[in-house]
């Protein structure tokens, strides 16, 4: 039997592995924001964070949602962030503490399978 870390991990390197297949512009988009999310999970809240990144209607920003959605095994982003605005407080702050603990694997696999550099990914504007 796997720990929440393992598993976590595995599916990470597996989704971030196959997402490497795409244009330069959206891995550098889905990386950088693997870097970002949770800093900006921590400052706004997970609701308007995910609402924040779901807005931008990026191809990348929305793969790296979608891919988080599942490793957290929720549908998809859409479900996602629906469920995250409308979870009882216990339930929110679960849901927040496994999306922080998944990004930690977004963000380590981002900077090792992804090449991005997280000081470059902080600099990098929202277009």
């Amino acid at each position: 039997m796997l720990t929440r870390e393992q598993a976590y991990a595995a599916d990470v390197f597996k989704r971030v592995s196959d997402f490497k297949r795409n244009s330069p512009n959206q891995i550098s988009r889905y990386g950088a924001m693997a870097h970002q999310l949770p800093l900006l999970i921590r400052t706004a809240g997970l609701v308007q964070a995910l609402t924040f990144v779901a807005g931008r209607k990026d191809e990348g920003l929305n793969q790296l949602l979608n891919d988080l959605a599942q490793t957290i095994k929720q549908d998809n982003a859409e479900k996602f962030v629906a469920f995250s605005r409308n979870a009882p407080l216990p339930q929110y702050l679960r849901l927040t503490q496994q999306t922080m603990a998944a990004l930690l694997w977004y963000k380590r696999f981002a900077q090792s399978v992804l090449d991005i550099d997280p000081t470059q990914a902080m600099d990098q504007k929202e277009s």
